[in-house]
């Protein structure tokens, strides 16, 4: 049985709410409201949990609208949008499997390798299928590329913050929960920012039973240049 969510919902901020003020239920009562914000610190700890883990970043990403940028930044932006397309995958699969045999050692080979999907089934397949597959041969991991699908199209929040709301309400994404269940698992993602993204995604997983060891990013957002 496959099991589906969205995974950016809900988008946080410094973690103080999982839900926005405007999704409270209105109407109620003092003893009920209680009971409202301890779930929702639950949930924000639990985030937070994931958030603690291991990270690993190979470069800085500066948005395009950071102009006073130098050759690096601009050579490490254009390396972020070429393995969005499925353009850089080798360079990338060759980093990220560096940074596990360096971390995880021999023991890589117990370990599920699962990206944070993107917004679309072509998308994801585009950048995510050769790249899982060289990460795995590299470092002898289980791909769980096949084990989580795209089953929907979505904006990401980013792409709308005005649709917040319709992005992380829509159930986009169905996961093998059988395959996850007792396992370890290194999520990866293209760019991590705040990371709710990838903290959403790996505490999803946890619920099916799976065990994060911690994230691996292509790129990490920045908005100063030092």
């Amino acid at each position: 049985m496959n099991l589906s969510y969205c995974p950016f919902s809900p988008p946080l901020k410094c973690l103080k709410s999982v839900r926005q003020p405007s999704d409270r239920p209105k109407g109620l009562k003092k003893r009920d409201k209680n009971k409202y914000m301890a779930k929702t610190i639950d949930i924000d700890i639990e985030l937070q949990k994931q958030l603690d883990k291991p990270q690993t970043w190979f470069c800085k990403y500066f948005p395009a609208r950071i102009r006073n940028v130098g050759e690096r930044e601009i050579a490490d932006r254009k390396l972020v949008f070429d393995f969005k397309d499925g353009r850089a995958y080798e360079e990338v699969a060759r980093r990220t499997a560096t940074a596990m045999t360096e971390r995880y050692g021999a023991t890589c080979a117990d370990i599920v390798f699962s990206p944070v999907p993107a917004s679309t089934r072509e998308k994801n397949e585009i950048r995510y299928k050769a790249f899982c597959q060289m990460v795995c041969e590299l470092t002898g991991a289980i791909n769980g590329y096949d084990h989580v699908s795209v089953c929907g199209d979505r904006m990401t929040v980013h792409e709308n913050r005005k649709a917040e709301r319709d992005v992380r309400n829509a159930d986009v994404i169905e996961f093998d929960p059988t395959f996850f269940s007792g396992k370890m698992v290194v999520v990866f993602d293209d760019v991590i920012t705040k990371g709710l993204s990838y903290a959403i995604y790996a505490n999803r997983l946890e619920s099916l039973g799976a065990n994060v060891l911690g994230g691996v990013f292509l790129a990490r957002t920045h908005y100063k240049v030092r």
